[in-house]
């Protein structure tokens, strides 16, 4: 059996290989089609949900309305969605993804937690079950418990962001 501290040691260092991966593939995507992950995310959503409201889209990829309506905004200043009044009803505003948007999703690679989501599913059920108790008692040693976090693998230098100059908060 190894000695206490050793195995305190391999369990940081895991960690934090599992942070660099996630900020070598937020940097793989910034580069490579100039979004982060989050946008990636909700634009992915909103071509899926083709005219979704805003909310609809939040509620999709689970990260706050705040935050999704300043990623649609950065996704609109660089013309990969519009935002629509409704017809019946002039309160209600759609988004729609444009023809650049559309080329932006089908040139993006893919985002890490759609991997890292298919290497779960075949994993057995308990096993699934074990990761799951295990991280959430590890959040809840970094008191980290009560976050709020999307299931969006993204960083910025060791923080969860959504653009690379504005970390995520709700």
């Amino acid at each position: 059996m190894k000695p206490s501290g050793e195995i305190e040691t391999q369990i940081v260092a895991s960690i934090r290989r599992i942070m660099r991966a996630v900020d070598l593939h937020s940097r793989h995507l910034l580069d490579a089609c100039g979004l982060t992950g989050p946008q990636l995310s909700v634009l992915g959503a909103a071509a899926h949900l083709d005219g979704a409201t805003a909310g609809a889209i939040a509620r999709s990829v689970r990260i706050s309305g705040a935050t999704t309506t300043g990623i649609l905004s950065r996704l609109e200043k660089r013309g990969l969605v519009r935002r629509v009044r409704g017809e019946s009803d002039r309160r209600t505003v759609h988004v729609v993804v444009t023809d650049s948007g559309q080329a932006a999703l089908k040139a993006a690679p893919s985002l890490l937690q759609d991997r890292f989501r298919s290497e779960l599913g075949s994993l057995q059920d308990w096993e699934r079950t074990m990761i799951l108790s295990v991280l959430e008692r590890i959040a809840s040693m970094m008191d980290a418990d009560e976050l709020d976090a999307a299931p969006i693998l993204a960083t910025d230098g060791g923080s969860l962001v959504e653009d690379p100059s504005t970390p995520l908060q709700d």
